[in-house]
């Protein structure tokens, strides 16, 4: 069992807190779009927002148990972490504008499975070029 936590740990712990992020996500989204009658683009917005804050906190800690110290390293790690999230960030937005609107998507069913997309997108993001651990760079394929 220790063999398998020590292999998959980092895995494991993405998908935990991945499910909490996507808890997060949804629920603010069918918390806006529902009772408070929020538009979806802007719910999408506001819920990922959310979710990206989360995201860091717990990526950072727990997932990647990012090295980066002082001020320089970690606003350094941020600015990635950010500037990849608002990536998928847009990600979703195409999917639930895409989804909803041309094909005719339930809103509700279009923002999981955005989710599922952005949730891939994120930690291949997060792994190649934000929590890299020190000294590794990302594969170069000739």
């Amino acid at each position: 069992m220790k063999g398998l936590w020590s292999k998959y740990r980092e895995m494991i712990l993405y998908v935990l807190f991945g499910v909490v992020t996507t808890a997060v996500n949804q629920g603010a989204y069918w918390l806006l779009a529902g009772p408070f009658a929020v538009p979806y683009l802007w719910a999408t917005a506001l819920a990922q927002v959310l979710a990206i804050l989360v995201a860091y906190i717990t990526n950072r800690r727990w997932v990647f148990q990012s090295q980066a110290k002082g001020i320089q390293g970690i606003v350094l790690e941020m600015i990635r972490f950010f500037s990849a999230r608002g990536a998928t960030f847009l990600l979703d937005l195409g999917c639930m504008y895409v989804g909803v609107e041309l094909l005719h998507i339930n809103d509700n069913w279009m923002k999981f499975f955005s989710n599922v997309v952005v949730i891939l997108v994120n930690y291949m993001l997060s792994k190649a070029f934000v929590f890299r651990k020190k000294g590794k760079t990302p594969r170069r394929k000739d």
